[in-house]
């Protein structure tokens, strides 16, 4: 595992396809929009679900504050598109097979065996300014997030 990205560290860039077969990479928001990167482990569990359609409720609100969000778990690209028309979710959702991006990030493991659930609040210089690490209340991730954005 790579080590752990600090807030005030430079966000690895990647670039990888959503549910729609688009790619995206973080350099496409450079100096335009902050970006929500959020990982989790898995599409339609219980939390999971409770996190997308929660930044799903708020995605306007966050637009609206200049920002982007980005959902990334190893769910292949199908799944995420069955699970984005579940949660009425108006993001990209990613598929990062193989967890690559994750071990960039350093987005560590929960007991060492389901993938976690972290979240990164990315400037539009492309700087992590906020992160928030915990399997526990998957909603909460949200208004961390707009916490972090109106402090940018």
């Amino acid at each position: 595992m790579a080590e752990k990205i600090r807030e005030g560290d430079a966000a690895p860039d990647f670039s990888l396809a959503s549910q729609d077969g688009r790619r995206v990479s973080l350099r496409d928001f450079r100096g335009r929009k902050n970006v929500v990167l959020y990982f989790y482990p898995k599409d339609f569990t219980v939390g999971c679900t409770a996190e997308a359609k929660t930044f799903s409720s708020n995605y306007q609100k966050i637009a609206s504050m200049g920002a982007e969000v980005l959902g990334i778990s190893s769910d292949s690209t199908e799944t995420h598109k069955s699970f984005g028309q579940e949660c009425e979710v108006e993001f990209p959702l990613l598929s990062d097979h193989g967890g690559k991006v994750r071990e960039a990030y350093g987005a560590e493991s929960w007991l060492g065996l389901v993938p976690g659930r972290v979240t990164f609040v990315i400037d539009k210089d492309g700087l992590v300014r906020k992160t928030f690490s915990s399997q526990a209340r998957p909603k909460k991730r949200v208004s961390e997030a707009i916490e972090a954005l109106e402090s940018l």
